[in-house]
């Protein structure tokens, strides 16, 4: 028969085991209650209850379950706690799935909707090349100039010889031509090159007969050079002018009235005598520093900034295109697109390989 002293510790064990099974029970009851809602959830609205009832910080089942553990006997406790845990892990992820899976059905199962707004996509704009090359052309046009278009891979006979420049002839050295072919491989037309200039254009036009002539021709051209103000490859836009009593004033009016539209009304022009093989008389053709409207300043020393070059077509470069030079003359200028808006006025633009590094900071200002 047991003590008084005894009877009280063997009831206290009973009432301890008692507490700890029936936390256990409680957990895994939970558990089953918590999974049999979980099957029934059809939409986030519904999830958002169910994580409110079981795991809200306040009034959570399982949060105001856990408050109950002071009940369990200290000795198992750890064992009960691993337990709760196990049954809160298991809650957290039950939830993550199911959230998971509502996401995927809602994208695949929402209808089209075109009341909404779209999304907005980054929009890009032309290269300042681009629209230097669009600016040249619409101001030509206006006077009558018809755009053409020829090779950038040219015969040495047109880059050259139908120029006035015949194979040996030092003049060719200027050019800094890339060559494709070692040797000559047609008869006539020589080797082939990447055309160094759009100078080669205007045999081909002269040879379609087709007079008067009005044209320009904007291409890229390549040349051995890489400097500040020189790149392998960079455009030209060339103008060719052939008709009966075609003289001088008729090229420099032409060129006044280009850097008028082009740069602005208060830039003048200069033409200084100058030798291109074919064109005589040739020129440079300068114009007044838009920094200092002609008054000299660091960028152009003495109020001049060098443009491009003109000249008269010269009577060998009529012959090579089958055109009479005793009934028929005329004048061509071949310029650099990218130098040309390099000098427009407000532009700070140094060196003229920017305008091909591709830099965002600088094409976006444009």
């Amino acid at each position: 028969m047991l003590t008084k002293s005894q009877f009280w510790d063997y009831n206290s064990y009973i009432t301890k085991l008692f507490s700890l099974k029936k936390m256990k029970a409680k957990l895994e009851a939970l558990k089953k209650e918590f999974n049999d809602e979980a099957e029934k959830i059809k939409s986030l609205v519904d999830l958002e209850s169910l994580e409110n009832k079981y795991l809200s910080r306040k009034s959570g089942v399982l949060t105001l379950l856990m408050k109950e553990m002071k009940s369990v006997p200290k000795e198992e406790m750890p064992a009960v706690g691993k337990l709760a845990n196990e049954v809160k892990q298991f809650l957290t992820n039950k939830l993550e799935t199911i959230k998971s899976n509502l996401g995927n059905k809602n994208n695949s199962d929402t209808a089209f909707d075109p009341t909404l707004p779209g999304t907005e996509q980054p929009v890009g704009h032309l290269h300042m090349v681009s629209q230097a090359i669009r600016e040249i052309s619409g101001i030509f046009e206006d006077i009558g100039f018809q755009r053409e278009r020829y090779p950038e891979v040219e015969w040495d006979y047109y880059g050259f010889e139908a120029l006035n420049m015949p194979a040996g002839h030092p003049a060719r050295d200027e050019w800094e031509t890339f060559f494709i072919d070692r040797e000559p491989i047609n008869k006539k037309l020589g080797q082939r090159i990447l055309t160094p200039h759009t100078s080669s254009g205007q045999v081909r036009e002269m040879e379609k007969g087709e007079l008067p002539i009005r044209m320009t021709n904007i291409s890229k051209t390549y040349r051995r050079q890489i400097d500040a103000s020189h790149s392998p490859m960079f455009h030209q836009f060339e103008g060719l002018v052939i008709d009966k009593d075609i003289n001088i004033s008729h090229l420099k009016g032409t060129v006044e009235y280009f850097v008028k539209r082009f740069f602005g009304e208060d830039r003048e022009i200069r033409l200084r005598p100058h030798h291109f093989q074919f064109t005589e008389p040739s020129f440079e053709v300068d114009i007044s520093c838009g920094v200092c409207h002609g008054k000299g300043c660091k960028l152009c020393k003495e109020g001049w900034l060098e443009l491009a070059g003109a000249g008269m077509v010269h009577p060998n470069v009529l012959k090579a295109g089958g055109i009479d030079p005793k009934v028929y003359s005329g004048f061509a200028f071949g310029w650099g697109v990218e130098r040309c808006y390099m000098m427009k006025s407000g532009l700070n633009i140094d060196d003229i390989r920017l305008l091909y590094k591709n830099d965002l900071r600088v094409i976006n200002q444009f």
